[in-house]
């Protein structure tokens, strides 16, 4: 009895193709927004994961806290760090490597090029932090970095600014009134959040301290936990350690803050996932609509066809294969939009992830949802229009012209 309905319902649809399509467009037009926002949301929360990635796995960032005011009004600043501060976690948190990070701005010249530069003092583990490779040239030595030799590391895009198509090893530039012999080359790295990872010059840390900035400040200390799962215990324990070096803040609070990129991550995501489910639920509204449009179409075919009704409840159908046959009908129709709407979400979000140059993330949870509230729709909008079929006198049905 189901098979047959089921050929019964797809034949009067077949009969109107033209208003069968037009029904479903609304529940084809839903189904493909709700799948497309979906899509393009888990792309965009990939994108960010894959952004923040690339500045380093299982980094931890430890900084001194923002400024505050004082009870008089004035505004003051944490303490930077120092080395000490930077041989203690390397002394005391076990399973970490650590880097110092302090950075100056110098006009970069080679022959006729210039380049404005962001420069970099820090040791090698920065770039093991950093997942930095070299592509050409050597890393630092330790004479280097313990005397401050006026070396540099050069990314791709600075490469390209000032040399062209020549090899840069071996050559010297001026920074300042500084001389720097280029030792090495990293390897392309690409844009993240907007930022160029390539625009980036690399010197010792104590090159830059005596040569650029004139003071030992530590602006930032670079941590890596060897696995994932080791990267909340190493927060705590360098947390811990500096809170035991520094003075808290008048009100209790640390001066420092210790961060790591699950954090950023985490974020992000929340962030991306809240605009991917509002924009889904804006666009389930056309739902609501397609369904209503359903219920519509499903109403003047009751009407149509009440002759048909009459004949049929005449020679023996019952009310409950009546109000069946109609709810298959658009539970049809609905599953169809459903259908469609998906190969439109699909394709469409692909598409807009190609040209957005986002990571195409197939969401099978969100197909299989979407299909089955596609049908649910179909179900709840065609029971009204089924029950009033149902409840039809077959007598006056049959006098119906």
């Amino acid at each position: 009895m189901i098979f047959d309905t089921i050929i019964m319902a797809l034949g009067a649809i077949m009969r109107n193709k033209m208003r069968s399509l037009l029904t479903s467009l609304g529940i084809i037009i839903g189904v493909g927004s709700v799948i497309a926002m979906i899509h393009l949301g888990q792309a965009a929360t990939e994108s960010v994961t894959e952004s923040v990635k690339g500045f380093g796995a299982n980094m931890i960032i430890v900084q001194p806290d923002r400024s505050r005011k004082t009870t008089g009004g004035r505004r003051v600043s944490a303490p930077p760090f120092d080395l000490q501060d930077v041989d203690a976690i390397r002394r005391g948190v076990p399973g970490v490597i650590v880097a110092p990070m302090n950075s100056a701005s110098e006009t970069m010249v080679y022959g006729s090029a210039t380049y404005l530069a962001s420069i970099t003092g820090t040791t090698n583990e920065y770039m093991e932090i950093r997942g930095a490779e070299i592509a050409s040239g050597r890393a630092f030595t330790a004479r280097d970095i313990e005397s401050g030799e006026p070396v540099c590391i050069l990314g791709q895009t600075v490469v390209e600014a000032l040399f062209v198509d020549r090899n840069p090893i071996g050559t010297t530039v001026r920074l300042g009134n500084t001389a720097c012999q280029i030792i090495a080359v990293l390897e392309e790295k690409g844009d993240s959040f907007g930022s160029d990872q390539d625009a980036v010059v690399l010197m010792p840390f104590r090159a830059v301290q005596k040569r650029l900035t004139g003071t030992d400040d530590v602006y930032v200390i670079f941590a890596a936990a060897q696995t994932s799962d080791g990267v909340e215990r190493a927060k705590s324990s360098i947390a811990s350690l500096m809170r035991s070096r520094r003075t808290a803040w008048s009100d209790g609070d640390d001066d420092f803050q210790v961060r790591d990129t699950k954090e950023v991550i985490d974020m992000l995501s929340t962030i991306t996932n809240t605009l991917t489910a509002l924009l889904g639920a804006i666009a389930a509204i056309s739902l609501l609509v397609g369904g209503i449009g359903i219920m519509n179409i499903m109403l003047v075919s009751v009407t149509e066809r009440t002759r048909e009704i009459g004949v049929r409840l005449a020679i023996g159908a019952t009310a409950r294969d009546i109000q069946l046959q109609f709810l298959v009908e658009s539970s049809v129709l609905s599953a169809l939009g459903g259908v469609f709407g998906i190969l439109l979400g699909v394709s469409g979000s692909w598409v807009a992830t190609r040209a957005l140059e986002l990571p195409f993330v197939l969401s099978v949870p969100a197909i299989l949802v979407s299909a089955g509230f596609s049908a649910f729709i179909g179900i709840i909008f065609g029971f009204f229009p089924a029950r009033k079929a149902a409840r039809l006198n077959p007598i006056e049905a049959l006098r119906h012209e």
